[in-house]
C-alpha cells in the first residue's frame, strides 16, 4: 500500500509514454485532508532541478494537497523553459485534481538536460489522475523509477491507531546531501507544520544523509512528508519521530540495496573520535575511495587501503594518533595499533552486508554512512545510460 497506508490518501501510477518501454512513468499522491500539512527536504545542489525550486516555495507555504512525479527525465539544467514546464504542471495538476495549484508539488527525475515533452507530461497527468484510488500506492511506487530494478516501499503504524507511509525511488547518485532519489512519505496523524518540518529534517540527517554509494550528488533529490489528519490523532512527537525513522531507514536500506550494480552493502562506522562530525567526515572519506570499493567488490580485505584513505582526513577536522588506530571488517581486527592485526583473510567478505569498523581511540563520539561496492555493473549502467 506504500503511500496509501495511511487513512485519506489516493494514489495511482501509469505508462504514459514518457518511457520507451511499456514500463510505468508517471505517478500522482493526492491528500484528502482534512489537513494539508506538508515538509521538504531537499538537495544541496547548487545546480538544481525546476521542480525543486517549485517544490520549495509550495512547502514555505505550508500546504500541499497533491504530488506528481515524472520518470525519465530531470527537468534539471532546461533553464527558464524547464521552471516554466515545472509550473504548467502543478497548475494542471491542481485543475485536474480540483485543488489549488500553489498546494500541488512536482518531482521529476531521469536525464538531466533534456526539455520536458509537455503534451506527453500534461495528457500523463489526466490520464494517472483518472486512476487514483486508496489501492494505488503501490502502482505508484512503480511509476517513480528510473534505473532501480524494483519499488521501494515502507509503512509504520503507532499504537494509538495512526500511520506512516512512504516510497522511494533510487539506484545511482547516492551521495549526500540524500541521495538521487525522490521520497513521498504520508501520514494520517495531527501534526503542525513547524514541528512536522524539523521532525522530518532530524530523521532525514540520521537516515538517507548517511548514504554515500558514489559519492556523486543529484540535481533532483527531494523528501516530502504530506501530513492530513485524518486519523483523528495528534501524535506525540517523540513516538512520530520513532517511526518515521524506522520507515526512511527501511527505505533508505532498500536503497542501497539496488545500488547500481552493487553487491555488497557496506556499513563504514567511526568510534572514538573527538566530534561527530570528524566521524562523519572520515567514513565518508572512506566510503568515497574507488580502491576501498573495489576490494570490496573482489571479496579481498586489503585494510592497508583504508587506513591509507583514513590519513587524508585534515588534522583539524579529526585529530588522531595513527599508532592507535585499530581496524575490523566483518568482527575480524585485521589491524590493531597502526599495525599488523589479525589474519585479514579470516574476514569473510562473501555475505552481501559488509561492517567496516575504525577505532581512533580519540574521543567519545561515533558516527557511520552505508556504501556499496563499485563493480563492472555500475560501470556498464552508467557508461551507457543516455545512449
Amino acid at each position: 500500500m506504500s503511500v496509501t497506508f495511511p487513512q485519506g490518501f489516493e494514489a495511482g501510477g501509469a505508462h504514459v509514454g514518457l518511457r520507451g518501454k511499456l514500463h510505468p512513468d508517471m505517478a500522482i499522491v493526492k491528500n484528502l485532508g482534512p489537513e494539508y500539512g506538508v515538509a521538504g527536504v531537499f538537495t544541496s545542489n547548487r545546480v538544481f532541478a525546476a521542480p525543486v525550486g517549485l517544490d520549495r516555495e509550495v512547502v514555505a507555504r505550508g500546504k500541499a494537497a497533491a504530488v506528481v512525479v515524472n520518470s525519465a527525465n530531470a527537468n534539471a539544467c532546461t533553464g527558464q523553459q524547464g521552471r516554466k514546464d515545472a509550473a504548467a504542471m502543478a497548475t494542471h495538476l491542481g485543475e485536474t485534481l480540483g485543488v489549488p495549484s500553489e498546494e500541488c508539488l512536482v518531482c521529476s527525475t531521469g536525464i538531466i538536460g533534456r526539455a520536458l515533452d509537455m503534451p506527453k507530461m500534461l495528457a500523463g497527468i489526466e490520464q494517472v489522475a483518472a486512476g487514483l484510488s486508496e489501492e494505488g500506492g503501490d502502482a505508484a511506487a512503480e511509476a517513480i523509477l528510473t534505473t532501480d530494478t524494483k519499488p521501494k516501499t515502507a509503512r509504520a503504524q503507532s499504537a494509538t491507531g495512526w500511520k506512516i507511509g512512504g516510497m522511494a525511488k533510487g539506484a545511482g547518485m547516492l551521495a549526500p546531501a540524500l541521495a538521487t532519489m525522490i521520497v513521498v512519505l504520508t501520514t494520517d496523524a495531527s501534526f503542525e507544520a513547524a514541528s512536522l518540518q524539523a521532525t522530518l529534517k532530524e530523521v532525514v540527517d540520521e537516515t538517507f544523509n548517511r548514504l554515500d554509494s558514489d559519492g556523486c550528488m543529484s540535481t533532483n533529490d527531494t523528501v516530502l512528508l504530506l501530513a492530513n489528519g485524518a486519523s483523528g490523532v495528534k501524535a506525540d512527537l517523540d513516538e512520530f519521530k520513532t517511526k518515521l525513522q524506522e520507515v526512511c531507514q527501511n527505505l533508505a536500506l532498500q536503497l542501497l540495496g539496488d545500488a547500481e550494480g552493487a553487491h555488497h552493502d557496506v556499513e563504514i562506522r567511526i568510534k572514538g573520535a573527538a566530534t561527530v562530525e570528524g566521524a562523519l567526515f572520515a567514513a565518508r572519506t572512506i566510503a568515497r575511495s574507488n580502491l576501498v570499493k573495489t576490494a570490496i567488490y573482489g571479496n579481498d580485505p586489503n585494510w592497508g587501503r583504508i587506513l591509507s584513505q583514513l590519513g587524508t582526513v585534515p588534522e583539524d577536522v579529526l585529530p588522531f594518533d595513527p599508532s592507535e588506530v585499530d581496524v575490523s571488517i566483518n568482527g575480524v581486527t585485521v589491524c590493531r595499533a597502526g599495525g599488523i592485526g589479525e589474519n585479514p583473510y579470516l574476514a569473510d567478505l562473501s555475505p552481501r552486508e559488509c561492517r567496516i569498523l575504525v577505532e581512533l581511540h580519540a574521543g567519545e563520539e561515533e558516527a557511520f554512512v552505508w556504501t556499496s561496492d563499485l563493480t563492472h555493473e555500475y560501470v556498464h549502467i552508467n557508461g551507457d545510460y543516455t545512449t
